[in-house]
């Protein structure tokens, strides 16, 4: 029991279980951040593909390619697309 009233002991005990609390403190943020990152990131994605659906559609009526019916067609192909370029493992 003299360990225990050996005020080293204590607060050697306390710095670890402080430096403990910390690490997984910072690390339940670092988890968050990467979370939200990676959403942020899959919206931007969107709506990148979706914006080149419409210049894709844009340059090909202007070229004539295109018919009434494909109208937003390249848009929602690209859009729905979305998050399904992941690697096959």
């Amino acid at each position: 029991m003299s360990f225990v009233r050996n005020p080293t002991t204590i607060f050697g005990a306390l710095n670890l279980s402080a430096i403990a609390g910390s690490t997984y403190y910072l690390r339940s943020q670092l988890i968050y951040n990467l979370e939200e990152s990676e959403a942020r990131a899959d919206e931007i994605e969107g709506t990148l593909r979706g914006h080149i659906g419409l210049i894709e559609e844009s340059l090909d009526r202007l070229e004539g390619k295109a018919t009434e019916a494909d109208r937003g067609k390249k848009m929602d192909d690209y859009y729905g697309k979305r998050g399904r370029d992941e690697k096959k493992t």
